[in-house]
C-alpha cells in the first residue's frame, strides 16, 4: 500500500485497482499526481482471483482510508474496473460518501458485465457480484440518491471487452464520456486516457 501525507492545499486521492491487478496498476498515473502533489492511498486488496466478496474488500477499503486519515478528512476516489463497484459499495453503503467529494469511475462494470455472467457465486463470489443483474449491482443501482450528492465522473472504452458491453460501463449519475483507447488496459496506461484522468482528478 501507498499512502501520502494529506495537504492543505488537495484533497486526498484515494485510487482501487480491480481484477487480477495490484496497486502498480496506477504507477504512471501515480508519477504524474505526484508531480502536483497529490496526496495519495494506493491500498492493495486481496480478491483472490475473484473469490472475495466485494462487500469484504470494500470494508477492507475503508480500513485503510481510515488507517492514513482517519474518520472525517475529505477524500476524492477513483476505481478502476472491480475497483469501481468496490468504491461504489463503500460510498453508498459504508458511509464513504460522507467524506467524499468527487468519485470518478473508469471501465467499471456499474450495470454488470456479460463475462462474469457464467460465474457461480459459490465458487467466486467477487466475480458473481458484477453479473447483470447481481443483487449487489441491484442493491446499489436501487439507491443512487446517495450518488447525487457527489461530483461523478464515468469514463469507458466502448470497444472494452472486459466489461462488455463497454458502452454500460459508466455510473447511474454524473458526468458520462468514452476514451478513445481500444482496450480495458489502456484506460489506465495509454497517455490520452491519462490526460483526461490526470484534468478531471487535478479540477477544483
Amino acid at each position: 500500500m501507498t499512502s501520502t501525507v494529506p495537504s492543505p492545499s488537495r484533497r486526498p486521492l484515494v485510487l482501487v485497482h480491480g481484477l487480477w491487478d495490484t496497486p502498480h496498476l496506477f504507477r504512471r498515473l501515480v508519477r504524474r499526481l505526484e508531480e502536483h502533489q497529490v496526496p495519495l492511498l494506493v491500498p492493495h486488496l486481496p480478491h483472490r482471483l475473484g473469490a472475495v466478496p466485494l462487500r469484504t474488500l470494500a470494508e477492507q477499503l475503508d480500513d485503510h482510508i481510515r488507517q492514513s486519515w482517519g474518520g472525517d478528512v475529505e477524500v476524492d476516489l477513483l476505481g478502476f474496473s472491480m475497483g469501481g463497484i468496490i468504491g461504489r459499495v463503500w460510498l453508498q453503503q459504508l458511509d464513504g460518501a460522507r467524506r467524499t467529494r468527487r468519485f470518478v469511475s473508469v471501465g467499471s462494470p456499474q450495470r454488470g458485465t456479460v463475462t462474469a455472467q457464467w460465474i457461480p457465486s459459490w465458487l467466486c463470489a467477487g466475480l458473481a457480484d458484477m453479473k447483470r443483474g447481481s443483487p449487489l449491482l441491484r442493491s446499489l443501482n436501487d439507491e443512487v440518491q446517495t450518488l447525487k450528492g457527489l461530483d461523478c465522473v464515468s469514463y469507458y472504452c466502448r470497444w472494452d471487452l472486459m466489461v462488455f458491453p463497454g458502452w454500460q460501463a459508466h455510473l447511474p449519475c454524473g458526468l458520462v464520456s468514452s476514451v478513445p483507447v481500444f482496450t480495458h488496459q489502456q484506460l489506465m496506461s495509454h497517455p490520452r486516457s491519462l490526460d483526461v484522468l490526470l484534468r478531471t482528478l487535478l479540477s477544483d
